[in-house]
């Protein structure tokens, strides 16, 4: 994931952004609502405005089943606790930030095969049924944004041979990395 965190900053400064004010693995706490403190991948923080937040997470095999829910209910977490402490002014008169979500999964035969879902009460979303956890995935990235609880999420695949030589496929082009960056980018050049 340190390969797109270090393309985000490059994108973060070439729009203005002096690179003193961007903070990758160190400095990277924010304070959060239900619990002190939350380490984000990327900040940006210029004369105590918070501007950027980005986490980046991936998941490989072969347990795609837990994984997946704990991902989800992590990203959820962190966007609620990042924006109820925002709305406290944990971030003090800081304008609306930027807060992105990258993902990126492993592409193999287990997160392309259809996953059974269970409903023993209530029927699941349509959209859900007989979905790969690619699928599930891509579903997930793109409601995160729909409810606004990211300003932009990002998801791509990869193998585990192309991953290393830095080659990847983007499942919908609505969660690119190229969309990604087009909105990050535009927001940070308000602050330049």
């Amino acid at each position: 994931m340190d390969g797109f965190i270090d393309l985000f900053t490059e994108l973060i400064v070439a729009a203005g952004i002096p690179e003193r004010f961007v903070f990758r693995k160190k400095a990277v706490e924010l304070p959060g609502f239900f619990r002190p403190t939350k380490e984000w991948d990327l900040l940006v923080v210029r004369e105590k405005t918070l501007i950027v937040a980005i986490e980046a997470k991936s998941q490989v095999g072969p347990s795609f089943g837990n994984n997946f829910n704990n991902r989800a209910e992590e990203a959820m977490g962190s966007a609620l606790d990042l924006w109820t402490a925002y709305r406290e002014r944990a971030y003090l008169d800081s304008p609306q930030p930027f807060l992105g979500y990258f993902f990126m999964l492993a592409d193999c035969p287990s997160s392309n095969h259809p996953v059974k879902v269970k409903e023993p009460h209530f029927p699941v979303f349509p959209e859900f049924v007989g979905a790969s956890y690619m699928r599930r995935y891509e579903i997930f990235c793109r409601k995160l944004v729909l409810e606004r609880h990211y300003t932009a999420a990002a998801f791509v695949t990869s193998t585990e041979r192309d991953g290393i030589e830095g080659h990847f496929t983007t499942p919908a082009e609505d969660l690119s990395v190229e969309r990604f960056a087009k909105i990050l980018a535009a927001h940070v050049t308000a602050f330049a």
